[in-house]
C-alpha cells in the first residue's frame, strides 16, 4: 500500500512540475525577448545566453525623453518607494493605525504615478497605464461597494425573491460578453458617454457584479448572524453593525473578491477595445506592437507584456496572505 502511495506521489509531483514549467517558460522567454535587440530576438538559433541585454525596449516603451533627463526623477521615485516599503514593513511598530498607514502609502503612490507626466514627458504607453489604473480602481470600488451590500442582504434574506435574484445573476454571468457589448455601445452613443472612463467602468461592473455578489454572499454565509444581533442588542443599528462588526471580520473575503475583480478589469480587452477610442487601457494599447513589419515590434511587444504582468504579480504577492485566508474560508463555495 505504501509503495502504491509513493508511486502516486511521484506521478503527482511530476505532473505539478510539468505544469509549473509550462506556465513559467513562456513568461521567462518573454522576459528574455524584452531585453534583446531585434537581431537576437529573430535569431534562427534561440539565444538563452550569449547575447548582450539591453534596456532600450523598456525605455522606448515608457519614456519620451532620453534616460539622462529622466534619471533624477527616477532616482527620486526609487528613494520614495524605498521609504514607503520600509514604512509598510514596520507599520505594526508605528503609533498609527495600520489602515491609515497603508491608505496613506496608496495615496502617495497614486499621486506620484499621476503627477509624473506633469514634470517629465512620458511615452503614450504611460497614458494607457494611467487609463488602466483609473478603470481598474473604479471597477473595484464600485463592484465591491455594491457587492458587499447585496451579498450581505442576500445572505441574511431567506425569501423566494432572494433565490430569484441569485439565479438571475448567475444566468446573467453565464452569458458571453458579446451579448452585452452592442447594447452598451448604443447606450454610450445615445448618452454621450462613449469613449469615457465612466461607461467602461459601469459596463465592467455590470459584467462582473454577479460574480462579486455570489462570492461575497458565500463569505457572509460563513458569519453567524448572532454576531450582528448582539451588536444590535447593544444599541447599534443594522448599518452600524454591518460596518463596525461584519466588515472587519470580512476583510479577507473582501480583499479576495477585490483581487478577482481587479484582474478582470485590468486584463479586459474586449470592452475597452469597442467602447473607447482614446481611453485605451494596457491590453488594448499593446495591440499596436503586435502587428506591422518592423522587427523591433516583437521586442517592444515583449517589454509591454512584461510591464503589464508585473503590477498584477506584485499585487498578488502583497495580498497573498489575505487571498489564501479568503479562499480557505469558503469563498469558492456555491
Amino acid at each position: 500500500m505504501k509503495k502504491n502511495n509513493l508511486i502516486l506521489k511521484i506521478f503527482i509531483y511530476i505532473g505539478l512540475l510539468v505544469y509549473v514549467i509550462t506556465s513559467i517558460v513562456p513568461f521567462f522567454w518573454t522576459i528574455l525577448t524584452s531585453i534583446k535587440v531585434p537581431i537576437d530576438a529573430f535569431s534562427r538559433i534561440p539565444k538563452i545566453i550569449g547575447f548582450t541585454p539591453t534596456s532600450k525596449n523598456y525605455l522606448d516603451l515608457w519614456l519620451a525623453v532620453p534616460f539622462k533627463e529622466f534619471a533624477p526623477y527616477g532616482f527620486g521615485i526609487l528613494i520614495v518607494l524605498t521609504i514607503l516599503i520600509l514604512i509598510g514593513v514596520f507599520a505594526k511598530r508605528l503609533p498609527v493605525k495600520n489602515t491609515y498607514i497603508f491608505l496613506g502609502i496608496a495615496v502617495i503612490i497614486l499621486a506620484m504615478i499621476f503627477g509624473l507626466p506633469r514634470v517629465v514627458q512620458m511615452a503614450e504607453f504611460y497614458r494607457y497605464f494611467l487609463n488602466s489604473i483609473i478603470v481598474t480602481v473604479g471597477v473595484v470600488v464600485v463592484s465591491i461597494s455594491i457587492g458587499c451590500l447585496a451579498g450581505y442582504g442576500l445572505a441574511r434574506y431567506r425569501g423566494l425573491m432572494g433565490v430569484v435574484i441569485l439565479v438571475a445573476a448567475l444566468a446573467f454571468r453565464a452569458l458571453p460578453g458579446t451579448a452585452f457589448v452592442l447594447p452598451f455601445f448604443y447606450v454610450g452613443r445615445l448618452s454621450g458617454l462613449f469613449d469615457t472612463y465612466l461607461l467602461l467602468i459601469l459596463c465592467l461592473v455590470a459584467v462582473n457584479q454577479p460574480f462579486t455578489i455570489w462570492m461575497l454572499r458565500s463569505f457572509f454565509m460563513e458569519i453567524p448572524k448572532e454576531i450582528e444581533e448582539a451588536a444590535m442588542i447593544d444599541g447599534a443599528g443594522r448599518l452600524q453593525a454591518f460596518w463596525h462588526v461584519i466588515i472587519p471580520i470580512m476583510w479577507p473575503g473582501i480583499i479576495t473578491t477585490a483581487l478577482f475583480s481587479l484582474m478582470l478589469a485590468y486584463s479586459d480587452f474586449f470592452f475597452a477595445n469597442i467602447l473607447t477610442l482614446t481611453k485605451w487601457t494596457l491590453p488594448v494599447g499593446i495591440m499596436q506592437f503586435t502587428g506591422g513589419e518592423d522587427p523591433g515590434y516583437i521586442t517592444l511587444a515583449s517589454a509591454a507584456a512584461v510591464s503589464i504582468s508585473l503590477p498584477i504579480v506584485f499585487v498578488i504577492i502583497f495580498f497573498q496572505k489575505y487571498l489564501i485566508k479568503g479562499l480557505g474560508a469558503g469563498a469558492v463555495k456555491g
